[in-house]
């Protein structure tokens, strides 16, 4: 039997919502269940309507990324979870791909390389992910900032009752943080260096619009964990 992999689409006020649910619902892997999450949108929510028979729809009052991840993973059902942004397209093989890497690394959680594209879906960039030439480089890294995309990872849902879900007080970097606490309780965090998502760049992106603040988070996180951190890289001998 399949396992279930529940995808989440957070969505507010984002013109390519259809584009993102067509690429959820065209995977090759079958046993998938969609959730799109509206975190109080007041337009383009009508793009949701000719999908609404193949996805579980959830409104909620708006509270942020974080809030409407933990509201779409509650409602889960599946043992794998995906995150997929509004403005963001999965290849349709991505969740197979992945899901066959995970299993074959007995993996809790895995992130991809990842193509990026403009609002005319024209491709910038190909196979934009960071690489590492070993796993304690990589965790190395952390001290300085995330080098995970977040909609390219895909985890066990169990995984939040080990380390807990998004942090619903940060606004940008929720997903810095949680996986800062996968680091340090020890879970490997596995890379597949392939391209499974396609990751939009435009002009009303959040990281376009509120870098300055996602600039006072990402110092704010690095300073939280930074000890923690540098006592998990002693150890790894690093």
């Amino acid at each position: 039997m399949q396992p279930k992999v529940s995808i989440i689409i957070p969505f507010y006020n984002c013109p390519y919502i259809d584009q993102a649910i067509a690429s959820a619902i065209g995977q090759t892997y079958s046993n998938v269940e969609i959730i799109v999450v509206d975190d109080g949108s007041t337009i383009h929510a009508d793009k949701i309507g000719p999908f609404k028979d193949r996805v579980y729809y959830l409104g909620k009052a708006n509270g942020g990324t974080a809030s409407a991840l933990n509201h779409g993973i509650r409602y889960a059902s599946g043992e794998y979870v995906a995150w997929l942004s509004s403005d963001d397209i999965f290849f349709p093989d991505k969740v197979e791909k992945q899901l066959a890497f995970m299993q074959a690394n007995q993996s809790m959680i895995s992130y991809t390389s990842f193509d990026e594209i403009n609002e005319h879906n024209q491709v910038l960039n190909c196979s934009a992910g960071t690489r590492f030439p070993s796993y304690l480089d990589f965790v190395k890294f952390w001290l300085q900032t995330d080098p995970i995309n977040g909609c390219t990872v895909i985890m066990q849902k169990q995984l939040f009752s080990l380390v807990g879900y998004f942090d619903e007080g940060l606004l940008y970097t929720h997903d810095y943080d949680l996986w800062l606490r996968v680091l340090l309780n020890r879970i490997p965090i596995h890379f597949l260096d392939e391209s499974l998502i396609m990751y939009r760049w435009h002009e009303q992106m959040g990281t376009k619009k509120h870098w300055p603040a996602i600039e006072r988070e990402i110092a704010f996180t690095k300073a939280k964990y930074r000890e923690q951190l540098l006592a998990l890289i002693a150890q790894m001998g690093g």
